[in-house]
């Protein structure tokens, strides 16, 4: 791999577009993916925001949930962001019928533990890992982690709760990074994949 990675942005709902700008402005060449033959051919892969039911029963129904987690659990670098780090929980809280993860974060995580739509807000993260000041976050409808198991770091709280964490290759955060501008949490996904890439290489 080249040290421009290739990274999908699931496209099955949520806020596809911004991710694929933030990717691009990260220096990755950023790419839709909807099908199990788009997936086989990035390096790392952008779970968005959107309604992480509708997600995971889309996933099932495109055929994509199988070889996500496949690839997953053999390395490939994923981000999620809000209902992307509910899809990454190895357990959720009170999930909702027949909803699904992906896996491949040991953590516990409740939806829609920030409030509801109306209770949008933005905040200053410190995230570990990203260098010069805090980010600014975006949190609607956002999900918080409970617990983390001891393979899982926490990367960043927020009035007292997890809301950034990474295991390995999976990197998960509650809040939107992609629609604020800032584009330093997905340059760190970035890094991950080149650093996974080159590792791969050796």
């Amino acid at each position: 791999m080249s040290d421009t990675p290739v990274i999908g942005v699931l496209a099955l709902q949520g806020d596809v577009r911004e991710h694929l700008v933030a990717l691009a402005a990260a220096d990755a060449v950023a790419r839709p993916v909807r099908r199990p033959e788009e997936l086989a051919e990035v390096d790392g892969l952008v779970l968005p925001g959107g309604e992480s039911t509708t997600i995971s029963k889309l996933a099932v129904l495109f055929g994509l949930m199988e070889p996500l987690r496949a690839r997953v659990r053999d390395g490939m670098p994923v981000y999620g962001t809000c209902a992307g780090m509910i899809l990454l929980a190895d357990k959720i809280l009170d999930p909702r019928s027949g909803q699904e993860t992906v896996g491949g974060i040991d953590m516990i995580v409740r939806r829609n533990a920030f409030g509801r739509q109306n209770e949008s807000f933005e905040a200053a993260v410190g995230v570990k890992g990203v260098e010069g000041g805090p980010v600014d976050g975006v949190f609607i409808r956002a999900p918080w982690v409970e617990s983390v198991g001891a393979a899982a770091e926490v990367l960043a709280e927020h009035d007292g709760h997890i809301v950034a964490v990474r295991q390995g290759n999976a990197l998960a955060t509650s809040f939107h990074p992609e629609l604020t501008g800032d584009h330093r949490v997905h340059a760190l996904f970035a890094d991950m994949v080149r650093a996974n890439g080159a590792a791969e290489s050796l």
